[in-house]
């Protein structure tokens, strides 16, 4: 019979670890994150005349609306040129702030599983922080702010990105599902086969509704739309061992003797 002639080998239950970048990579504490907002609200104030007095209010609302400042303020009317709004962020930042971490290194290039990156950063930015902490090996694709924003769409234009009754933006990004379903698109991933890493809880709950596997960076404690909590990346492994013991997806033929189960990078 054929089921005396095959013996079937298990199957991964991941095939696709997929990552954020910035407080998810590295930790929050590394003072990245802040000078961003710095930056961010020093563009609001000098290039698009927004009131100081308003301004940090205003970014943490269009923050929380939309997903990143940009969005929020292309959806509230602003607009400006995507390469100098990133430039402006993410072009100044004091990089060397970041560090090269060795133990994350090993622990991503001892894991036998496709890995991507997913991020709502410029694709310069990503690489600059890839390059800073030694990981710019470690990754076969990134899907990053170009990756899901190819042209420089105007209002009439804009995305079905609904929140609410607010406005809608045309900038496609995290956390709204568009720009899930377009990155899982691009890169040919399989929700259901996909473990997420992200510091952003929406993020997360928006990946959960679609059949990802979630893990919070930076909390201990799970909550809705959350698989698993590490407190820092450098945990994974001790976490989620399984990841670790993934094997190949088929079917060995049998020839009498045991089985041999046969490794490979899925």
């Amino acid at each position: 019979m054929e089921r005396d002639m095959y013996q079937q080998v298990s199957k991964p239950k991941y095939e696709c670890l997929l990552f954020d970048v910035d407080d998810t990579l590295y930790p929050l504490s590394s003072g990245i994150s802040k000078e961003v907002t710095k930056n961010i609200t020093e563009y609001m104030i000098t290039k698009l005349g927004i009131d100081q007095t308003k301004v940090p209010e205003m970014c943490v609302q269009l923050y929380k609306d939309y997903g990143t400042t940009m969005a929020g303020l292309r959806a509230i009317g602003y607009d400006f040129d995507y390469d100098d709004y990133h430039s402006f962020v993410h072009g100044r930042l004091p990089y060397e702030m970041l560090k090269p971490d060795p133990v994350l290194k090993s622990l991503l290039h001892s894991l036998p599983i496709r890995k991507v990156i997913f991020s709502n950063a410029n694709e310069a930015h990503v690489a600059m922080v890839l390059s800073r902490l030694g990981l710019e090996d470690c990754f076969e694709d990134v899907i990053c702010f170009e990756s899901l924003n190819p042209t420089h769409n105007s209002r009439e234009e804009e995305n079905d990105n609904t929140v609410s009754e607010l406005p809608k933006t045309p900038v496609v990004c995290k956390p709204f599902q568009e720009a899930f379903e377009k990155a899982f698109q691009m890169a040919n991933i399989n929700p259901e086969k996909t473990l997420f890493f992200d510091d952003s809880i929406r993020n997360l709950q928006t990946a959960k509704n679609i059949g990802v596997h979630t893990v919070w960076v930076g909390s201990s404690h799970r909550t809705n739309g959350v698989d698993y909590a590490l407190e820092s990346i450098h945990n994974v492994k001790g976490a989620l061992p399984e990841l670790w013991e993934a094997v190949v997806k088929s079917e060995v033929p049998y020839s009498g003797k045991a089985a041999i189960e046969t490794y490979v990078r899925a």
